[in-house]
């Protein structure tokens, strides 16, 4: 008899069972479209030549050691790191009331500004966009919130931004309820609000008493631009909300395995800085100490050399091209082939992942007849299309839409 006998199943994370499916499938033709990594037009992973570099410098340095970091992690990357959400010209940062917490990861950074607002501001409530990135909801329940709601987003039937929805269940949310914002490249619509739409979100959270907490994965990786990437984040701060900010550079950097993420803290005055960075550490040492330092080095060099930091940017834009000219031609194919519906939201989208409005019968079609692997939802990424396999997606689409309307 073991104690563990009473530890029942949990349930199976779709993404993971997902990749798995497909590592183990033979067929010469197989298409990830669930993979949330970028890969080359020749389907492999691509490590930015500049971080190649960086590494190199960075291993030739022998005044670099390998001691212990403190709790906030390296002071370098994250001044850098918020100073790249925030921008150059950030009254925020010059009037000091702003600053970074080094985390692991995107997801890290979540969590730790969760455990932060439930347990040293008194938050119960989270409100996350329907639909959202799934761990969204797991992070929130695990760090004590009481309720997790949500707010409408995806229009199914027309495939776009559900505006009206969403601005109607944030008038209706409770004050002090934290409202989880997607900075840019919502995952999984791709479907972004205009400026116009994030003020008028900004006025309303602003008249409820709401509380912002940006996620942005995709800086720069979204639109090659990493200043439009950070316009909605900005306009809040800019209008002089209290916010956080999870930052990641796992995909703009190509640092997946690295866990190297950020989070920004933007306060109305410096005053309680002290007090919250004493908690935060508390709340760091409890969980995993201190961060790793590897990912924090190359970030911190690569945005603080010039040379080094235009590079990097080449490559967002290489990067973010080439998704785009993919959501081009495969909407192009899937038009030429006559194929039932309205395709003009692929390109509407940005980001890595497009939400096509693909039903079960459709996706499970794709999945066992043409081994092309997505999510049920109908999310496909784009960086899992290329030259060589456009065509063939694209015909297999339209069969399935063909076969189940």
């Amino acid at each position: 008899m073991s104690r563990f006998d009473c530890v029942e199943s949990g349930p199976p994370i779709e993404i993971f069972a997902l990749s798995k499916a497909y590592k183990e499938d033979t067929f010469a033709q197989k298409v990830d479209l669930g993979i949330g990594a970028y890969r080359t037009d020749e389907a492999k992973p691509w490590v930015l030549p500049v971080v190649r570099k960086a590494e190199r410098e960075i291993a030739s340095d022998d005044s670099l050691n390998h001691e212990y970091l403190g709790q906030l992690g390296d002071d370098l990357f994250s001044q850098s790191a918020t100073k790249m959400l925030l921008g150059d010209n950030s009254s925020a940062i010059a009037e000091k009331r702003a600053f970074g917490i080094q985390c692991l990861s995107g997801t890290g950074a979540l969590r730790i500004g969760a455990d932060f607002l439930r347990r040293n501001c008194g938050f119960k409530t989270v409100y996350i966009s329907e639909p959202s990135w799934p761990n969204h909801r797991l992070l929130f329940l695990h760090s004590g919130f009481e309720s997790v709601r949500t707010y409408r987003y995806w229009d199914a039937p027309n495939r776009q931004l559900h505006f009206t929805g969403l601005i109607e269940d944030l008038r209706n949310a409770p004050e002090d309820s934290v409202v989880v914002l997607h900075a840019c490249a919502h995952n999984p619509t791709g479907i972004d609000p205009t400026p116009d739409q994030w003020k008028a979100i900004a006025d309303v959270m602003e008249e409820r008493k709401l509380f912002p907490f940006f996620d942005c994965a995709y800086q720069g990786f979204a639109s090659g631009d990493l200043d439009r990437d950070a316009q909605s984040f900005r306009t809040f701060v800019d209008r002089g909300f209290e916010t956080l900010c999870a930052q990641s550079f796992a995909k703009n950097f190509g640092l997946y395995n690295e866990r190297i993420g950020n989070l920004t803290v933007v306060l109305k005055n410096p005053s309680p800085i002290v007090n919250v960075k004493s908690q935060i550490t508390l709340l760091v040492r409890g969980n995993y100490s201190n961060p790793p330092v590897h990912g924090a080095r190359i970030v911190g060099k690569v945005l603080n050399d010039p040379q080094l930091n235009q590079e990097w940017k080449n490559c967002i834009k290489l990067m973010s091209g080439r998704i785009q000219d993919m959501r081009k031609t495969l909407r192009d194919n899937i038009e030429k082939l006559g194929t039932p519906g309205k395709w003009s939201h692929i390109t509407e989208q940005i980001g890595m992942f497009s939400y096509t409005g693909l039903n079960g019968q459709q996706i499970k079609h794709l999945v066992e007849n043409y081994h092309i692997y997505l999510p049920k939802d109908g999310r496909i990424s784009l960086s899992g299309i290329n030259t060589n396999n456009v065509e063939y997606v694209a015909k297999a689409i339209n069969d399935a839409v063909n076969q189940f309307p």
